[in-house]
């Protein structure tokens, strides 16, 4: 979840969300770590998004699940259907609070994917949409 202005404040369900942190290439990424279900080694047919800059090794890859809704119809599978974004290194999980997350106006001309940033300790973390990735590949 993220902080929005015009979001009643007896609204809100929690004061924190985990934020799993991530790298690609020299810069570091959040995402809502509850869209996660593991870490993973990465493999040649994993998504890559050039948009977040070059991989330096992209030996890791972060495994999440893909909402039944979104899965093509006439698509079998079991179990989970599952993503996998390729990085270079995850720096860890760690609880944020909601009030310090900011999501991003639709006139900033992000990609659908980059939902919100987050300022820790002075330096920007864009957040990041799991799901959304696998939209701007043309994937899903």
């Amino acid at each position: 979840m993220i902080y929005d202005d015009y979001v009643d404040e007896t609204s809100k369900e929690a004061s924190e969300v985990d934020v799993l942190f991530f790298e690609v290439g020299d810069i570091v990424y959040g995402t809502d770590a509850s869209q996660v279900l593991r870490i993973d080694r990465a493999h040649p047919e994993d998504l890559e998004l050039p948009d977040l800059g070059a991989l330096k090794r992209g030996n890791r890859a972060i495994v999440f699940i893909i909402p039944e809704e979104i899965i093509p119809e006439g698509e079998e599978f079991e179990g989970p259907f599952e993503g996998h974004l390729k990085v270079d290194a995850i720096r860890g999980v760690r609880p944020v609070p909601i009030m310090d997350l900011r999501r991003l106006p639709p006139t900033a001309g992000a990609a659908p994917y980059a939902v919100g940033v987050f300022l820790d300790q002075e330096r920007p973390v864009m957040l990041i949409d799991l799901v959304e990735t696998l939209n701007d590949q043309g994937r899903h």
